[in-house]
């Protein structure tokens, strides 16, 4: 029987701290891509111990006094739909609050009531439903490419179609729907464009490139073309693609939005169901694979983006240090020179006292002196316990709900 407190064939070594001391994300760097709900995503993720990069790729422009709305609306409500489509919840209740400002919401709601309702999503429906008005159907997957499939299963020829759109064109769409013989009356009432501020952005771009954030979360499929096309003006697109094709973790809120990077092959994390708080649940049950556990000098020593654990503790560890560590986990147990670590070192440099001042500091930082040996002169190693058995995998930790 293993002894309290021990691992087998290790006898000197801590259990790490029990489950639920460490929330799941601590240590790990998240940038925030979103536009709306920005804030709500960023407290979600830091609830669980993240260090948030808030980044719009995008900014809403609503369209309460836009011709094309104002002339869209107008046309529905003198001759009614067959069928309408209510794409997302903002843009249906902007529609409707646009033209009340006309004077046009009572007969607007009467002309949607007259045909048939689909919506997209749930949100779309509650907006719907908030409206006084009745929908038909909504697909489970939440995605246009199933809204499309339904109408043209049931047959649209002759019918006259609005598609309330959301933030861009559905060309796609409206050509399928023309070409199958339905008259198809597009809704613009908000549009997507870049950022007013493009700096934070560009930072967080910066910040991938440099390696220094573990993942992104996207929760529009406009953003992710934005951060994409953005990066390109610089010059960075293929940099930028390559960087989150991985190790970083790319996390989205559904497959709409990961449509764009998908077709560039980036692999991405999405939930079941489209929602903010999933997303971050996905991003918490991936996170484990972002860490590495090793068995050193005794103790576990877990790597985290900016941090590290040691038996479970949560330690920070200044840029240079983790840098430094990183490089010796490279090579767990084998010697690491001086000049490899200086190249290691941000800004790198030409002294190699810049190594020995990083590592006192991270010796520091770890609280364990004897977690990084020196060797003398030749440079240092991680102190590997060999033969210790598996790591702890995951588990570790504090979900955002307490968990």
């Amino acid at each position: 029987m293993t002894p309290q407190g021990t691992y087998p064939g290790t006898p000197d070594v801590r259990r790490p701290a029990e489950p639920g001391q460490v929330p799941c994300l601590a240590g790990f760097t998240v940038g925030v891509t979103a536009a709306r709900r920005a804030d709500e995503l960023g407290a979600l993720l830091e609830r669980r111990g993240a260090l948030v990069l808030q980044a719009p790729a995008l900014r809403i422009l609503p369209l309460p006094d836009d011709a094309e709305l104002a002339a869209a609306t107008r046309s529905l409500i003198e001759t009614p739909p067959d069928i309408a489509v209510a794409t997302t919840g903002i843009g249906f209740r902007g529609w409707i609050e646009a033209a009340d400002g006309w004077g046009l919401g009572e007969a607007l709601l009467d002309a949607l009531r007259a045909g048939t309702l689909l919506c997209r999503g749930p949100k779309a429906r509650g907006a719907v439903r908030a409206a006084g008005l009745i929908d038909a159907w909504s697909p489970a997957s939440e995605s246009s490419a199933e809204v499309l499939d339904y109408l043209l299963t049931g047959g649209v020829e002759g019918k006259r179609i609005a598609v309330q759109l959301h933030g861009e064109p559905l060309p796609d769409m409206v050509e399928a729907l023309t070409c199958a013989g339905a008259e198809v009356i597009e809704v613009p009432v908000y549009r997507w464009l870049p950022p007013a501020d493009l700096a934070p952005l560009d930072r967080l771009t910066d910040a991938i490139l440099a390696g220094t954030v573990d993942a992104v979360t996207f929760t529009s499929a406009p953003a992710a073309a934005s951060m994409l096309a953005r990066a390109a003006e610089r010059g960075l697109r293929d940099d930028l693609i390559r960087a989150l094709r991985g190790p970083l973790l790319v996390v989205c809120v559904g497959p709409v939005t990961a449509a764009p990077l998908e077709s560039e092959d980036i692999p991405t994390a999405q939930p079941r169901r489209s929602r903010l708080g999933a997303m971050v649940r996905t991003l918490e049950a991936e996170a484990p694979r972002l860490a590495r556990t090793y068995p050193v000098a005794g103790h576990w020593l877990e790597l985290r983006g900016h941090a590290a654990l040691v038996n479970g503790e949560l330690r920070a560890v200044p840029p240079a240090g983790m840098a430094l560590l990183r490089s010796l986990a490279r090579r767990p147990g084998r010697v690491v020179t001086r000049a490899e670590l200086l190249r290691a070192l941000p800004g790198g440099g030409d002294d190699e006292h810049a190594v020995e001042t990083a590592m006192t500091r991270l010796r520091s930082a770890l609280g364990e002196a004897r977690l990084v040996q020196t060797v003398v002169k030749r440079g240092y190693r991680l102190a590997l316990d060999p033969g210790s058995g598996p790591a702890p995998l995951g588990g570790n930790c504090l979900s955002g709900d307490g968990r």
